[in-house]
């Protein structure tokens, strides 16, 4: 609120932020060597060229309520 009592709203942006593009991190299942892997590239070890990778975990806790 203004010293005169009336709202103003913040104008809109018209140029959204681009959107970081994310990147997933997997092992190779070959070799072990650890792939950043972006959406839409081929599914492939960059150092031997296998292709069965597994997606790390992540290092942040995650607890689950059981019944």
């Amino acid at each position: 609120m203004d010293a005169n009592g009336s709202y103003h709203a913040a104008p809109y942006s018209t140029n959204p932020q681009p959107s970081a593009q994310s990147t997933m991190l997997y092992a190779c299942l070959d070799c072990g060597h650890h792939n950043s892997i972006k959406p839409r590239e081929p599914i492939r070890c960059f150092e031997c060229g296998y292709r069965i990778l597994l997606k790390v975990r992540t290092k942040r806790m995650t607890q689950f309520e059981a019944r």
